[in-house]
């Protein structure tokens, strides 16, 4: 995007348009080579070294859904080149078409296509492969109508390509810190759970009972999935939003324009992560219980992945404001600063968990307390280091629209836990049903008492995004 967005201010449309049919030519010819290796060595595999049925039921599910590896690929580049346009709106619906083809395979066509539970898991994987076809269908006829190239190409090589490349991987690792941060709590948790069949670890010459419970995986799990639906909806898409508005005034060297930028966006980042993190502290238990206490699910893992839920909560305000952060850096060209503060953290990171699950009083709560602990430090250093690159941007500002957005939460927390009080012994479907309006009702209610201008303009935002599309700086 940053690249695609200084050709454009730099070069004009024409070279623009180019580079990014070039690019979109690489990625399919790429992912295309990709995709028929792996397919290919998936066939060797299933006939040559066949396994136990659910092994080749695997390695079938494997090589039907492997071609919506290249179309969600195409699709994100795509979606990028659009929100440069500023259309946001078909790249943020496009996972809900998946979504739709998914669910009706699970409840109708597979029940009535298939008679086994293998036939139906193959057309529950087909419809994955189906969706992400409609998908690129879509986004081809989109770049059409916003007058981008929907056909790729390969020759030649636009000058823009080598500075994709070149910014391409330490980008990759810095927006997915959090995902090789859970890779290694998943690690972690995986060796030193307790199993049926060893129950003790040794180390250091000493026989020691495993820290950790059978079960923690699925409730780490739990608790990630929750906890990773706000930041999905409200930061991911806040970031993506803004990355266009702060590359277009990176390319024309306008600091200040930038400035302005991310003091608003980083405004709004915490009141939606410390809102929505304050949701999850005070409502932990029976949001668990109610998506997760079914079947083998027990209450008491759903009061256990509660608990580590509360602790992921703790950093919300960080996981929402980490991705309008790094992206201020990737405008301005600068891919390896984020890169080189989160690998610093991994070594604390790891130590923290590593430490922390041994701890009377912390035990499986290490993950999402680590988590917390380190994001928050991750979004301190790169905004102090921030600072340095584009001078200052209005922190006492943004501690004034971080107090306000506290004394909303604090106001909500307050509501809630009455809520609870009152209604105890309710079934968990009620206290949410009850719960959740209210406590967004009292914080909008604290928040417009104070003035807070961010709430005005997020709902003017939700408003009106699509009618101000033209406008070059909205």
């Amino acid at each position: 995007m940053p690249v695609f967005t200084h050709t454009a201010e730099r070069a004009g449309d024409d070279p623009a348009r180019r580079l990014f049919a070039n690019a979109f030519g690489l990625l399919a010819a790429g992912l295309t080579a990709i995709l028929i290796a792996v397919e290919a060595g998936l066939y060797v595999w299933w006939r040559l070294w066949p396994g136990d049925a659910d092994r080749q039921l695997l390695l079938g599910l494997l090589a039907v859904m492997m071609p919506f590896m290249v179309t969600v690929c195409l699709l994100a580049l795509g979606s990028a080149a659009l929100n440069c346009r500023r259309h946001f709106a078909y790249p943020a619906a496009a996972p809900i078409l998946l979504n739709i083809f998914v669910i009706a395979a699970a409840w109708w066509v597979s029940p009535a296509a298939a008679a086994t539970l293998p036939g139906r898991l193959y057309v529950v994987g087909g419809s994955v492969t189906a969706a992400g076809l409609v998908q690129l269908a879509l986004l081809l006829w989109l770049l059409r109508r916003f007058g981008l190239p929907a056909a790729p190409s390969l020759r030649p090589l636009q000058p823009g390509i080598r500075d994709v490349l070149r910014r391409w991987a330490p980008m990759l690792v810095g927006l997915g810190f959090l995902q090789v941060a859970e890779l290694a709590e998943s690690v972690v948790a995986w060796v030193f759970r307790a199993t049926e069949g060893q129950t003790t670890i040794r180390l250091l010459g000493r026989e020691l009972a495993m820290p950790l419970e059978a079960g923690v995986l699925v409730r780490l799990d739990a608790a990630r999935y929750l906890y990773q639906f706000p930041m999905g909806v409200l930061a991911l898409s806040l970031g993506v939003a803004v990355f266009p508005l702060l590359s277009r005034y990176a390319a024309r060297g306008n600091l200040a324009g930038v400035r302005e930028a991310f003091d608003r966006a980083i405004r709004l980042a915490l009141m939606e992560g410390l809102a929505a993190g304050t949701g999850l502290l005070v409502l932990a238990e029976p949001i668990m219980l109610l998506i997760y206490r079914h079947k083998a699910f027990t209450a008491a893992d759903a009061h256990a992945a509660a608990d580590l839920l509360r602790m992921y909560a703790l950093g919300m305000w960080a996981y929402c404001a980490y991705p309008t952060v790094v992206r201020v850096f990737y405008s301005l060209g600068d891919t390896v600063t984020p890169l080189k503060v989160s690998c610093a953290l991994v070594v604390p990171h790891l130590a923290m968990v590593g430490l922390g699950v041994w701890l009377p009083h912390v035990g499986p709560r290490a993950f999402g307390l680590a988590t917390s602990v380190t994001f928050s430090a991750d979004v301190l250093l790169l905004v102090l280091l921030l600072r340095r690159k584009i001078g200052p941007f209005g922190g006492r500002g943004v501690l004034l629209s971080a107090g306000r957005s506290l004394a909303g939460c604090a106001a909500m927390a307050g509501a809630v836990l009455l809520l609870r009080w009152l209604l105890a012994g309710s079934a968990s479907w009620l206290l949410v049903a009850v719960c959740v309006p209210a406590g967004a009702g009292v914080f909008a209610a604290v928040a417009l008492a104070l003035r807070c201008p961010e709430l005005g303009e997020l709902l003017r935002r939700c408003a009106t995004a699509e009618s101000q599309r033209g406008k070059d700086d909205e």
